[in-house]
């Protein structure tokens, strides 16, 4: 079993949307694997780079808070980037639903996790 911000099922589960991500985006056309593609990779793994910066910061509560804020920011813009993935059709209607859904329940997860962080 993981220890510190590994074996969180939060850090675990926006890792491996940040990979699948990461995949989908090599198949794009040429001229959109640097631009759109670039900013949907990004925009992926900075989800789990938050998480496990501000995990670092967990002392802190507003630090941590801070942190799951700027990765729930990263979830909402990765759902932006996915629906023009979709629309532009550089990713099909089944990558889209199956990457938005897990996207989606990473940021219910993130807002869980700050409204915990600020009850007392």
């Amino acid at each position: 079993m993981e220890s510190g911000y590994r074996g969180l099922t939060i850090y675990q589960r926006s890792y491996e949307n940040a990979k699948r991500v990461h995949g989908m985006s090599l198949t794009f056309p040429s001229y959109e694997k640097y631009e759109m593609g670039g900013q949907l990779r990004r925009a992926a793994i900075s989800i789990p780079l938050n998480i496990a910066e501000g995990y670092g910061k967990k002392d802190s509560g507003a630090e941590l808070r801070r942190f799951l804020r700027m990765a729930l920011g990263s979830c909402n813009e990765l759902l932006v980037l996915l629906d023009f993935s979709r629309d532009f059709h550089y990713i099909t209607k089944e990558q889209h639903g199956e990457t938005a859904r897990e996207s989606e329940e990473i940021a219910r997860m993130l807002s869980a996790w700050i409204q915990k962080l600020k009850t007392p």
